[in-house]
């Protein structure tokens, strides 16, 4: 298979070598030049979410050095406890913050360094690989994890000072060794274009390799669609019925990767996106006309984004399908009802929700009051203790930390300022 960049002005290019890029060479997103879908039982013989995962992404590998290794990187990358539970009749939560860092950006982010890995171990070159990510809290420490101490690689983290929770800024700095965490005082916006104007930087790129690990990156965006693909197949099997899913969304990387499985013919009946007070989504969804803004804090701050990247993949698949469009809903939650539904969610559903989550939960209830009969699945995107500041108050007791965090929160933490201005990030990336 190739991809095809969504500004049209690239030549296609192979897995491998859109994996390593990152953006392509027009500034554009990879986006596979075509999604085939097909009669979902060919995965009758899956049970679990790497068996599953082989299956769905085997097209996308087609043709690639990496197709022989698509078992043992799916294997690897994707052993990650994914429980579908119930919440309530025809209500259901996916909880994707099992892995190391509690969020479900662990996914995307191992399987990420897993190919990068066997790539770079085909090349000759001695120069280390640099993973280069703006955060708006979560993609940044689950990337860390992912490639710390991994040789060829090192990793640089952009993220907006004091607009990640702390433990989330603990996080991004625990790792030391071949991980520098960079905390810049401007909103996550600003970081993303920082990114973006280094991997344009040509001058730039020819004295420091460097890839992303954002979800602009198709090694996020492939092994996200596979867990959607992976509970709509559960539900299925126990139900008869197709699945609709309620994404919380910032960059939309997690909601265009369930868009892939439904085109790719799971039994996906909707997807709805659920974002915060920053709403230049729902308005894209609302009107079809699209308005970057600068970003407002929320309670959410891994949705605090007004430019979000993964439009550009959006758009190119509503050009591919138009009636894509008119299927979308989007709801904007303010941080008075996240409290709400933080405050309420162990009374109403016996869970603790983090933010994020939270405002899946009020799309869930929105959906409802509305009259809709759907089998909705919320996706919790991050555990709620990563949020204590915020949750603890709510519920009124202490949310315990899963072990893998517990232990990153006892370690020593440490970051450095950079001043938001594209010459500060083009010298300290040189002085690596």
């Amino acid at each position: 298979m190739k991809f095809i960049s969504t500004n049209g002005r690239a030549d296609p290019a192979g897995l491998s070598t859109a994996l390593l890029a990152g953006l392509a060479p027009d500034g554009g997103l990879y986006f596979p030049d075509r999604i085939e879908a097909s009669p979902f039982r060919r995965f009758d013989a899956c049970t679990t979410l790497p068996q599953v995962a082989r299956v769905f992404l085997r097209p996308f590998f087609e043709g690639d050095i990496l197709h022989d290794d698509l078992r043992l990187i799916c294997d690897l990358s994707l052993d990650i406890e994914t429980p579908l539970v119930s919440l309530a009749e025809s209500s259901y939560l996916l909880e994707l913050f099992h892995g190391p860092t509690a969020a479900f950006k662990d996914y995307g982010a191992r399987f990420l360094a897993n190919t990068l890995g066997r790539l770079r171990g085909t090349e000759a070159g001695e120069t280390p690989l640099t993973i280069l990510v703006a955060t708006s809290g979560d993609t940044g420490s689950a990337v860390a994890a992912a490639f710390h101490r991994m040789p060829g690689f090192r990793v640089v983290i952009l993220y907006p000072d004091g607009r990640v929770s702390k433990r989330q800024a603990h996080q991004l700095g625990c790792f030391g060794d071949n991980v520098l965490a960079l905390r810049v005082p401007a909103g996550f916006d600003q970081c993303q274009a920082l990114a973006k104007q280094a991997f344009s930087d040509s001058d730039l790129r020819a004295r420091v390799p460097l890839s992303s690990a954002n979800s602009i990156s198709l090694g996020r965006l492939l092994p996200q669609a596979t867990y959607y693909a992976f509970a709509s197949l559960l539900h299925h099997r126990a139900t008869g019925r197709s699945l609709s899913f309620i994404v919380p969304t910032g960059n939309l990387g997690n909601a265009v990767a369930a868009l892939i499985a439904k085109g790719a013919g799971l039994p996906i009946h909707r997807v709805l996106f659920a974002t915060n007070r920053n709403r230049t989504v729902p308005e894209f969804v609302e009107t079809g006309e699209y308005h970057a803004r600068p970003s407002v804090a929320t309670l959410a701050n891994a949705m605090d984004v007004g430019d979000p990247s993964n439009v550009a993949r959006l758009r190119f698949m509503m050009a591919k399908d138009p009636a894509l469009h008119a299927a979308l809903s989007a709801l904007s939650v303010d941080d008075e009802t996240i409290r709400a539904r933080i405050k309420s969610g162990e009374a109403d559903y016996g869970k603790v929700f983090c933010p994020h989550t939270a405002c899946g939960i009020e799309m869930l209830e929105h959906e409802r009051r509305g009259g809709s009969k759907d089998d909705f699945c919320v996706v919790a995107t991050a555990h709620p203790s990563k949020f204590e500041d915020v949750v603890e108050p709510l519920v009124g007791h202490e949310v315990e930390p899963p072990p893998a965090l517990r232990a990153m929160l006892a370690r020593p933490a440490a970051s450095e300022i950079l001043e938001p201005d594209y010459p500060s990030l083009k010298d300290r990336l040189i002085r690596l």
